[in-house]
């Protein structure tokens, strides 16, 4: 006889600090999880605060409102009788932990505290947190009051154990455990535990699902049993995009997947599987001799099942079949990610739009065609009848959530929120100018066509009426440095002029706020210094500035054919440059050129520097043999001295470069020290106002 459960995880886009949205999320995660007759429902780490709060979870107040929040949420009449798995932090003996609350019907059965954290790359969790690191082990937990008034306990199970229902057992594992070599999964099978829950927050980078997802599935491939992976989705306030993708695997085959990119707040993934299948299939004379020899969980046993009640078949119940996983090829993620990234901007910054300048070349043009792919996912989600999305487009374009306007056409969409501009001095092409101009109009940006020729001598000017001399490009028999010079004036002209067109140009429209702008330097580019520092690299974010130039080459032939954009293989074909020096019939300004390296080359070097941890000895040492006999060992050296000259003189521009979507892995990008979001769209706070202002009425009511 089947013992059939449904089951639910779920991605939700949570944001730091917003409590009562989180909260809100969660239970509309829980209603759709028990519409489609889910006994379990798993949520995302830290979903009641969300996971990017950073320095600000050494606040204690961040643990009363998760508490504030719990409470209302195990009271809230949508949350009964359904087996809850819900992430928040929790304070211990004066010890900070990440927690999984595990309740049903209005009552905490354990809490379950993360065993190993997440603490290289973008992950910082021992800041913040403390590792429970003590295998199977259960202690005491005193709840605060504000729980025991609700639930009339005064204390529960706090540590690593298991639930046992009348009909399973369920296990909890979060995050990082999953990647770690001796994961819990591994020894709770061999004890006997059927249900796995991983609770994640992981972020988006190319090429990266297909591990995490490998991994869920051979944690149950090798051992059996049942896996639901939930994780975050969105942009947390920070330069992370957290990709959902939740995921249900029975046996190592996927039962469930959700999108890994999408404008929704709430996906909920479900799937009726059979537990006797997961028996049979441990059925394995190895498994039962290795589960002797493993130390048991302590069980929080509980008094319902998961399964319905009955002995009987039961025809309606019809498990979930298994399906091939789905991946994204990594010009899709590009088109996808970045675009979901400036939607969350976007709408949560409340700004009126976006503001690029518009060079001609191909990384101003990938960044204009990521917003081209946000506004089309914003006619997909409307068309769609998301009333979330319909709402937020209404904000964005300056109307009340009162008027009927709904997107419909991606080019009149941006039209109203995305603005372009082609800032040409007297060193611009008329090709860089008509592409820029061309691509505008496909797009349907509002374009703005300048020369900044005027503004650029009179900078000039004051130098030389201050000093008495005038500064040369390198053309016309100036040194280095004065050519350097010049080259500079021109782009931080841009910058200037970008936030002014940024903040006037609504205004110019008849339409109030301002906008982002958006900053077009690729992580190359980053990674040797090649920009000038608060040039119009210098922008409130950068969608583009974790991929590479060759991912944004590929992503551009993906987007001519699939956006149907000709135009686009303009930008393929021509050379990149930045067109800060005079064009003479001897001599074209080249980005390669100037660098002294390929942008090729410059992939290769972040990663052997970031991912394979070489400094310039060992990296040299591996190049030798990877590239020989195509370049001399003198070359090779050359090359590798030479970027690391560069990348060292250059870091310092890290510490102000633009907040860039993470997307590779070898970023150079630099945050530091006071680790909190710097976009923070609650700006009043509005649940801890509430707070004070109770207080403030309490206190006035004494006097």
């Amino acid at each position: 006889m089947g013992h059939f459960v449904t089951l639910a995880t779920c991605a939700l886009n949570q944001w730091a600090l917003d409590f009562e949205g989180n909260l809100e999320r969660i239970v509309s995660s829980i209603v759709q999880a028990k519409a489609q007759g889910a006994s379990l429902r798993v949520g995302p780490e830290l979903e009641i605060t969300g996971y990017g709060c950073l320095d600000h979870f050494l606040e204690g107040d961040i643990y009363l409102h998760s508490w504030e929040m719990y409470a209302k949420l195990l009271q809230h009449e949508d949350c009964q009788d359904i087996l809850l798995d819900v992430g928040m932090p929790v304070i211990h003996k004066n010890v900070r932990y990440n927690c999984r609350m595990i309740s049903y019907s209005n009552r905490i059965l354990f809490i379950r505290p993360k065993l190993w954290l997440a603490n290289d790359g973008n992950y910082r969790e021992m800041r913040y947190f403390t590792p429970w690191m003590r295998p199977r082990h259960v202690e005491k937990y005193a709840l605060p009051r504000i729980i025991t008034e609700i639930t009339g306990q005064t204390e529960v199970d706090f540590g690593d154990a298991v639930l046992a229902t009348q009909d399973c057992v369920v296990g909890a594992e979060t995050c990082e455990e999953l990647f770690t070599p001796d994961a819990p999964h591994i020894d709770m099978s061999l004890d006997g535990i059927e249900i796995f829950t991983n609770s994640s927050g992981s972020h988006h980078q190319l090429r990266k699902l297909d591990l995490r997802l490998n991994l869920i599935a051979e944690a149950t491939a090798k051992c059996g049993g049942i896996y639901l992976y939930a994780n975050q989705r969105g942009c947390d306030g920070d330069r992370l995009y957290y990709d959902g993708c939740p995921l249900i695997v029975v046996n190592g085959n996927v039962v469930g997947q959700g999108s890994q990119f999408a404008l929704t707040d709430v996906e909920v993934v479900t799937a009726t599987v059979d537990l006797e299948d997961v028996r049979s299939y441990r059925s394995l004379m190895s498994h039962g001799l290795q589960s002797r020899t493993t130390p048991s969980y302590q069980r929080v046993h509980a008094n319902f099942a998961l399964s319905k009640s009955g002995s009987l078949f039961d025809p309606t119940i019809v498990p979930t079949v298994a399906r091939p996983i789905k991946y994204h090829s990594p010009e899709e993620e590009i088109a996808l990610g970045p675009a979901c990234w400036l939607w969350d901007y976007l709408r949560r910054s409340k700004s009126a739009g976006f503001f690029l300048p518009l060079s001609g070349g191909i990384d101003s043009c990938s960044t204009a065609v990521i917003v081209h792919s946000m506004c089309r996912m914003v006619v997909k989600a409307c068309d769609e009848d998301d009333m979330a999305v319909i709402h937020d487009a209404r904000r964005a374009v300056g109307l009340t959530a009162a008027d009927d306007y709904i997107p419909t056409d991606p080019v009149e969409f941006a039209n109203r929120i995305f603005h372009t501009s082609y800032m040409g001095t007297e060193n611009s092409s008329f090709d860089t100018r008509k592409r820029a101009t061309r691509l505008a109009s496909e797009i349907g940006s509002y374009h703005v066509d300048l020369n900044m020729d005027t503004a650029v001598s009179a900078i000039r000017d004051i130098f030389v009426v201050v000093t008495g001399k005038k500064p040369l490009f390198r053309v016309h028999g100036g040194s280095d440095t004065e050519n350097l010079a010049l080259q500079n004036i021109q782009a931080r002209l841009r910058m200037v002029l970008a936030y002014l067109f940024a903040q006037l140009l609504p205004w110019v429209r008849g339409k109030s706020g301002g906008l982002l702008v958006l900053g077009s330097a690729n992580v190359d580019e980053c990674l040797r210094g090649y920009l000038t520092k608060y040039d119009c690299s210098s922008a409130d974010i950068n969608p583009i500035g974790g991929i590479s130039k060759t991912d944004l080459k590929r992503f551009i032939a993906y987007a001519r054919d699939e956006f149907n954009m000709p135009i686009l293989q303009s930008f393929l074909d021509a050379t990149p440059t930045a067109e800060l020096e005079p064009i003479t019939e001897t001599y074209v300004q080249s980005d390669e050129a100037d660098m002294g390296m390929t942008y090729e080359e410059l992939s290769i070097f972040g990663r052997l520097r970031k991912i394979d941890k070489c400094g310039p000895y060992s990296m040299f040492i591996k190049l030798y043999h990877e590239w020989t006999p195509r370049l001399t060992a003198e070359q090779i050296a050359t090359k590798v001295k030479n970027f690391f000259f560069y990348y060292a003189i250059n870091r310092h521009k890290m510490t102000v470069i633009t907040p860039s979507y993470h997307a590779e892995s070898y970023s150079p990008d630099d945050n530091r020290f006071d680790l909190r979001p710097f976009l923070i769209p609650n700006q009043r706070y509005s649940w801890a106002a509430k707070k004070i202002d109770e207080v403030v009425a309490m206190l006035n009511n004494r006097q």
